[in-house]
């Protein structure tokens, strides 16, 4: 995960650096994770029917080929913008193959009581190594360049590789009774038809698609309002990263599911009305105080749902329904990507963030008030 940090710095940067602008950054954000929104179903309906150690294995060594394809290609001077677009949407293929699988895996590994710590736990791992990925990043990238952090990441699947080499799994082959667009219908009818399912899921999407968009407008951040260039980001970066890392810790003692609903709906408000701080000030070091709670509350969220949301489907639709969620989190994200970077270039990136978490804190009091009714 430290090596996934650095590189989605170092990517952001090596695109603002060729292109310089706001709306090639919400391109590439949006055709990395387009494959994402068209695909998960697929991935989930493999996740249900066939083991999901070897379907990792598989999307993790194709990942690790894309991560080493970029180095060399940004090391040897030969990085333009379309092998970037290429590369990002190779990468969306496998990820859209990979998320439900990975999600859904944690079932395979730990028993029902433990879900919940496991899944922030999960959390605190991802969210931990933003600490350490995108401050080593910046500091890579302003001394020899973007090229050794895709290098370090390529390197670094070969550790997850081994892992899931050694790990003793056992997977019991299901009856395939319906083709697989029957199946793919099947998971959709249960997530409709579940109306906590359906309100979470609502949530999580306009959250994906206006919530998110801060990431995408980082660099520009970073540079022309806090000038604190690919260092600074690094930094803004990895105090958000300690942030979530103390959400996933502090969640990690839970184990149980009582009041996620109303958590996730503060944590959702709270998250939004820092942001609009965050976007407001020009004073870095004032900025990357508050990315501290904005990550905590970033994780407090993103952890507390998916926690909430595998608590209420059964293993037998697990694949399917975590592809939805896979849908409405990272799909959704490539719309905000696209919508943010175009209209930070109309109205200017401090105005598309404020105008985002306005919409966000909106999204997350409606939930409460749901979620009351």
């Amino acid at each position: 995960m430290v090596g996934t940090w650095m590189q989605q710095v170092a990517m952001s940067w090596l695109v603002y650096r060729l292109t310089g602008s706001a709306a090639m950054l919400g391109t590439i954000g949006f055709l990395s994770q387009l494959p994402v929104f068209l695909l998960s179903t697929v991935g989930g309906v493999l996740a249900d029917r066939y083991d999901r150690r070897k379907i990792l294995f598989a999307t993790q060594g194709f990942a690790m080929l894309l991560a080493a394809c970029l180095a060399v290609l940004t090391l040897t001077g030969h990085a333009q913008v379309w092998s970037l677009i290429l590369l990002s949407i190779c990468s969306g293929i496998f990820n859209a193959l990979d998320m439900p699988a990975r999600q859904s895996f944690i079932a395979d590994m730990v028993p029902a009581e433990d879900m919940s710590n496991a899944i922030a736990l999960n959390a605190s791992i991802f969210h931990g190594s933003r600490v350490v990925g995108p401050a080593l990043a910046g500091l890579l990238v302003s001394v020899v360049g973007e090229g050794w952090c895709f290098s370090i990441n390529a390197a670094s699947f070969v550790a997850v590789l081994v892992g899931l080499a050694m790990m003793q799994t056992q997977f019991h082959a299901k009856p395939k009774k319906m083709s697989a667009l029957q199946s793919t219908l099947e998971g959709f009818r249960f997530v409709w038809g579940h109306a906590r399912i359906r309100r979470l899921l609502t949530l999580v999407a306009s959250i994906s698609i206006f919530g998110m968009s801060y990431m995408v407008l980082m660099p520009i951040i970073a540079d022309k309002v806090l000038h604190g260039g690919v260092r600074g980001m690094g930094i803004l970066m990895g105090m958000s990263g300690v942030g979530a890392l103390v959400g996933a810790l502090k969640l990690a003692r839970r184990g149980h599911v009582e009041g996620l609903e109303r958590r996730i709906a503060l944590s959702i408000m709270g998250f939004s009305s820092l942001l609009i701080l965050f976007a407001l000030c020009h004073h870095f070091w004032i900025a990357a105080l508050l990315m501290l709670p904005i990550g905590f509350c970033q994780v407090s969220q993103m952890a507390s749902s998916n926690t909430l949301l595998q608590s209420m489907i059964n293993n037998e639709y697990r694949g399917r329904v975590m592809a939805v969620y896979g849908v409405m989190f990272m799909g959704m994200m490539p719309f905000g990507a696209l919508l943010s970077g175009h209209v930070a270039h109309l109205i200017g990136t401090v105005a598309t963030i404020v105008l985002g978490s306005s919409l966000t804190f909106c999204a997350g009091l409606v939930f409460l008030l749901k979620t009351r009714a």
